[in-house]
């Protein structure tokens, strides 16, 4: 699989990542729970695959999502060679505390459910969902920490992970980030994140564009999971996905080949990250990433509207 430099950090990683929100059992966002078993297994799979790059994030099921993780990578006796691990810096999620001391603790935390001495990549994570965000921005506060964590060796790529744009896009024209993961705001149904993702692509930013079945309802189906960004969809919500639908049935192709090639396809993004919560998904997004979509179905695609509105402005956040 085509691997694609980080900046000077010395990694490369594939076009495709590995999500791990779901193995962390949230079935508050994703409508369904995910056993410890099925977890390992799922990351057995990705260990197996030609894919070489993984992201979790330190609150993902309250820190079930990287233990679960941290378990294979033991048992594998460390992470697989030429392999990428990303995971993220999170607030403390009672008191939604977020200055350079709990960027420093959760750093600690993810290193010990993960058993490694260093991450290779690195994020802040939902800054927005924080108590305070001079907490964040300050002088010695949360960012200046996480770059005092690169110069010391703890991580070799650091970068920015959130969803609200009108926050994102100050924070990173104002820090040199190597990355950033931007998840629902660029997919077959919605492009907002597209200014932001020219600017960061003009920086020389690797961008991991997340979640380009708009929360799996483009890989699962309308019918079978009605649920758009995490949100329960109504028939006009669901409307742009059912159109998307019928052209892939008119095509004969998958809703969720379309879905994760429109990512890929895009020059700017270095890695498109995809979730997945059971082994035979790994297998799945492989097949999917290297179907053949004619190109009547591009054009009948690009015909479509699409949203340039936030697609989780009424989202009712609960990550445990």
């Amino acid at each position: 699989m085509k691997r694609v430099k980080i900046g000077q950090s010395g990694l490369e990683v594939t076009s495709l990542c590995f999500g791990t929100s779901g193995l962390g059992d949230m079935p508050d966002t994703y409508g369904y729970s995910v056993s410890d078993a099925r977890a390992h297994e799922t990351v057995r799979a990705i260990f197996d695959g030609p894919v070489n790059f993984l992201d979790s994030s330190n609150n993902y099921g309250m820190g079930r999502s990287e233990a679960r993780v941290g378990a294979v990578i033991r048992e594998r006796g460390g992470l697989p060679d030429g392999f990428v691990l990303s995971t993220k810096l999170d607030r403390d999620m009672d008191t939604g505390r977020f200055d350079a001391a709990r960027a420093r603790q959760s750093l600690e935390e993810s290193l010990e459910r993960l058993g490694l001495d260093s991450i290779p990549v690195l994020h802040l994570h939902d800054p927005e969902h924080a108590r305070d965000l001079q907490e964040i921005t300050g002088d010695g506060g949360a960012l200046d920490e996480l770059f005092k964590m690169k110069e010391e060796g703890l991580t070799q790529a650091v970068g920015l992970a959130m969803g609200k744009l009108d926050m994102m896009f100050p924070i990173l024209k104002a820090y040199p980030f190597d990355t950033l993961i931007s998840h629902n705001r660029y997919t077959l149904l919605n492009r907002s994140a597209d200014e932001m993702f020219d600017y960061a692509a003009g920086q020389g930013m690797a961008i991991f564009n997340a979640a380009p079945y708009a929360g799996g309802v483009l890989a699962k189906g309308s019918a079978v999971m009605p649920r758009v960004t995490y949100q329960k969809a109504d028939d006009a919500a669901l409307a742009p996905v059912r159109a998307i639908e019928a052209i892939c049935a008119e095509h004969g192709i998958a809703p969720g080949a379309v879905a994760l090639q429109f990512s890929m396809r895009d020059p700017r993004m270095t890695s498109t990250v995809v979730g997945v919560s059971k082994p035979e998904r790994v297998q799945q997004t492989l097949d999917w990433a290297t179907a053949e979509i004619p190109q009547a179905a591009w054009d009948a695609l690009a015909a479509l509207e699409y949203s340039s509105e936030d697609p989780e402005a009424n989202r009712v956040y609960k990550p445990a």
